[in-house]
């Protein structure tokens, strides 16, 4: 079973075995608006957590993506290239940024669960 865990910067990272997949929360994606364009990482790039890993711009703004932890790129989601709009229909699935290999399980495990998540954002 897959396990999510959220940052304070409203990304998510999913790990399902030794592969995590990273994204940006439904809250970030209704903040920014209509998204128009997204900058994946290239496969390959090795990300530090809390370090720029992709771009993502709004109507209403740009907006670095960090990395929730550390790892090497090993997906990008080149579809958002092409269809931005994505991350606003499906931030928490098919919009997702960028897969990562190598991350470590104390630096996932220190993230916000659902329930810290949500209640993180209640407060803002």
């Amino acid at each position: 079973m897959s396990e999510v865990r959220y940052t304070d910067q409203h990304e998510w990272i999913r790990l399902d075995g030794d592969e995590a997949t990273v994204g940006i929360t439904k809250y970030a994606a209704e903040s920014l608006g209509d998204v128009v364009f997204v900058e994946v990482p290239s496969v390959g790039k090795t990300v530090a957590a809390g370090g720029e890993a992709a771009v993502v711009e709004s109507v209403k703004a740009a907006s670095d993506i960090y990395a929730p932890a550390g790892g090497t790129v090993s997906a990008a989601n080149e579809v958002l290239s092409s269809e931005p709009s994505k991350v606003n229909d499906d931030p928490e699935g098919e919009g997702w940024f960028f897969k990562l290999k190598g991350v470590s399980s104390e630096e996932f495990g220190k993230l916000m669960d659902a329930d810290a998540y949500g209640k993180f954002v209640e407060s803002l």
